[in-house]
């Protein structure tokens, strides 16, 4: 039996002062790669059974659909500490990919290396122009999207966080480094995650590993600081799936340019994360005194309220940059309770703290989820694959009619138990309530 992740994030869970359901903790480290109903949470079990009508289809098949679902409750003591019980469904390590997931990890560690460089004059709103020094690369002068229409990390930050903008991302992973990057997620406890490649840019690993220079100029343009191209000898680590390869396949067949190929997809060279590390991450950066004293970010409190606005703020509410429909909407990139649905936020007291995912029809989401008017909050991180063809990169996904659907709806059903369960000690959820018109 193989070992679903590392004691590490176990380590983590626990340094986070988790009480998590007495079944679980004690197994999940433990949890073989299929056929694992025996280390489900017996709520979550219940939940998805209770609502059979919403969730038959998907979870009858959970393999197939590669679903994982993770499920914190809260509860707060009479010093509004947080307490955390993680409930899990069918996580295992079988391979998915973390699509547009990886940008909010990467997101974090872009402010925490401007704190750790440490140099007068430079913050996340100073300017950042990227210059270009490699095949592949390309340069930033200007950001039509920003007030001053200069290029910093908090505009892209923004950016990724409002509508999970793929260049946002990329510029990030420049200015931090391939290898840079790795190396502090591991240094967290996230051993086995590789975040290795750019997005939407089709680039040779050599590409990849190369990260542009960048330039951090003063308001008067005046330069700050250069940060020199840099390239990532870090080692690849491969990883048998769980259908037993030597590599990450998974589909039937997968389409390169017009060409049908008549094997699974490898994606063994693509980004990969687990989904309780990302749920862990979620934990640390909506509660940050959650986190252990061995493995804690070096993010300032200026830092955190900057991520939760813009984790919150729905697209439409931007004014830089500024997101308008047709294109846009107010659940744009809410997928867990929303969905796909149009039209106006449905309920104003509500807020979903969240990065989604989407690409190769794997469908993720990772929120925390509070609701001032009733003092709700809890947290849900959900990974599937929506593609019952199995052919990849023929732009045919299921998201509309089984993806969506399914995080809408359980985020729906997780919400209205949480609301309805007593709680000794009802939240102070005021720390969390923005000005977002400002």
């Amino acid at each position: 039996m193989k070992i679903l992740l590392s004691l590490a994030l176990l380590a983590l869970l626990a340094s986070c002062g988790s009480s998590t359901n007495m079944t679980i903790n004690k197994t999940f480290e433990k949890i073989p790669l299929a056929k694992n109903n025996i280390n489900n949470s017996p709520l979550l079990i219940d939940l998805l059974a209770k609502n059979a009508d919403k969730f038959g289809a998907v979870v009858n098949d959970k393999d197939s659909f590669h679903l994982q679902i993770i499920f914190t409750q809260i509860d707060r003591d009479e010093k509004n500490r947080p307490h955390f019980t993680h409930h899990f469904y069918h996580v295992t390590d079988h391979y998915f990919y973390p699509a547009s997931t990886v940008k909010f990890p990467t997101a974090v560690l872009a402010l925490e290396k401007l704190n750790t460089l440490d140099i007068s004059g430079i913050n996340a709103g100073t300017t950042m122009l990227t210059d270009s020094a490699w095949s592949g690369q390309s340069a930033v002068r200007s950001d039509a999207t920003s007030v001053d229409r200069k290029p910093s990390i908090q505009q892209y930050i923004k950016k990724i966080l409002l509508v999970s903008d793929n260049d946002a991302f990329n510029r990030l992973y420049e200015f931090i480094g391939q290898k840079e990057l790795n190396e502090r997620l591991q240094a967290l406890g996230f051993q086995d995650v590789q975040i290795i490649h750019r997005l939407s840019i089709p680039l040779t690993q050599d590409q990849n590993r190369h990260t542009n220079p960048v330039r951090f100029l003063d308001e008067n343009g005046k330069l700050i600081y250069t940060q020199p191209m840099k390239y990532s000898d870090m080692d690849y680590q491969q990883r048998a799936d769980f259908l037993g390869k030597g590599y990450m396949t998974t589909g039937k067949n997968y389409y390169a340019g017009d060409s049908l190929v008549q094997e699974p997809m490898d994606f063994s060279k693509k980004n990969r994360i687990h989904l309780p590390y990302l749920h862990q991450m979620m934990q640390w950066v909506m509660f940050p005194t959650s986190q252990g004293r061995r493995n804690k970010l070096k993010l300032t409190s200026v830092d955190y309220e900057f991520l939760h606005t813009y984790m919150s703020m729905l697209p439409t509410e931007s004014k830089s940059p500024n997101y308008q429909s047709p294109a846009y909407w107010p659940a744009y990139c809410k997928f867990l309770m929303m969905g796909n649905q149009k039209g106006a936020w449905p309920n104003k007291n509500i807020r979903i703290f969240n990065k989604v995912g989407d690409a190769y029809g794997f469908l993720v989401d990772v929120a925390y989820i509070v609701d001032f008017e009733t003092k709700t909050e809890f947290m849900v991180s959900c990974a599937m694959l929506c593609n019952s063809d199995g052919i990849f990169n023929d732009d045919k996904y299921d998201y509309e009619t089984i993806g969506f659907p399914f995080l809408k709806n359980l985020g729906e059903v997780l919400y209205e138990f949480e609301k309805k369960r007593e709680k000794k000690y009802l939240p102070d959820l005021s720390d969390l309530k923005f000005d977002y018109e400002r």
